[in-house]
């Protein structure tokens, strides 16, 4: 339970969308709904997954752990201590 003035390490997803076949498995894994499926249509005809409140992102690693296509790459930044 975060405490008031608790500073939580903050994550950056990157999906390759090209290697991404919608699978979804990273979107149910991910404990802070940061993913969803793209309207948009990958090279290989997929909706690919794409980052819609990257805000939330904790850098947990969740969903490119579980990613069978290994499409997901996780960038972890802490925060600054004051």
């Amino acid at each position: 339970m975060p405490v008031e003035g608790d500073e939580w390490m903050k994550g950056k997803v990157i999906v390759d969308q090209e290697r991404c076949k919608e699978c979804s498995l990273c979107i149910l894994a991910c404990p802070h709904d940061v993913l969803r499926i793209s309207k948009e249509i990958n090279f290989k005809g997929y909706h690919p997954v794409e980052v819609y409140a990257p805000e939330k992102c904790t850098g947990c690693t969740l969903c490119a752990v579980i990613c069978p296509d290994l499409a997901l790459i996780i960038k972890r930044q802490k925060p600054e201590r004051k």
